[in-house]
């Protein structure tokens, strides 16, 4: 069941940045208190968050594809003995939106008034509600200081998880929803701000 679970946050996770046509909301943050002028090369965690720890997934991999392409634009480059390491991890959590509105004349009567003007209190309101299910996920990458073992720098990503894409459009969102994580990332290797 646990490894079961795994492969659900995986696909789900990778299938979050896919999400939905506008896509999922993704906010980034980092320590102001870090020098960030003093790394210079990176690497990932073995296994990452999203993956299973006897083995690297193919998800895994377009993930560090597409960091390490935000990084390399950055200057960073990729070393066996880092000074940033990054994590992809991922969780998926089922919800439920309510949704109640108030419809006077419940029922359609006087409905013609609807939007006009309203009637007096306790003239025949009644409520109207909606019940949605759906996933949400939430992908978060994180930079490390591989020294001091402290993190410097997060990414995050929340949406609602569509697994009706096709591999193609997960690995293409994988990219994009990366590269605008690392849009809020304000630094290059060797440099402060």
């Amino acid at each position: 069941m646990q490894r079961f679970r795994s492969l659900l946050v995986l696909l789900a996770g990778a299938a979050l940045l896919a999400a939905c046509s506008s896509g999922p909301q993704i906010k980034a943050d980092y320590d102001s208190s870090v020098d960030f002028s003093q790394y210079q090369t990176f690497n990932f965690f073995n296994p990452m968050g999203i993956e299973n720890p006897n083995y690297s997934s193919i998800m895994g991999q377009v993930f560090r594809d597409a960091i390490t392409r935000q990084m390399e634009q950055r200057g960073y480059t990729l070393a066996d003995d880092p000074d940033l390491l990054l994590n992809v991890s991922a969780q998926v959590q089922d919800k439920t939106k309510v949704t109640t509105y108030n419809d006077p004349m419940y029922g359609g009567y006087y409905g013609y008034r609807r939007g006009f003007y309203d009637p007096w209190y306790g003239y025949g309101y009644g409520t109207s509600t909606h019940v949605s299910q759906y996933t949400e996920g939430t992908v978060n990458v994180d930079m490390v200081d591989a020294n001091a073992k402290r993190m410097i720098w997060e990414g995050v990503a929340v949406g609602r998880v569509d697994g009706s894409k096709t591999n193609e459009e997960v690995r293409a969102a994988i990219q994009s929803g990366v590269a605008e994580m690392f849009g809020q990332y304000p630094f290059r290797a060797g440099q402060g701000q």
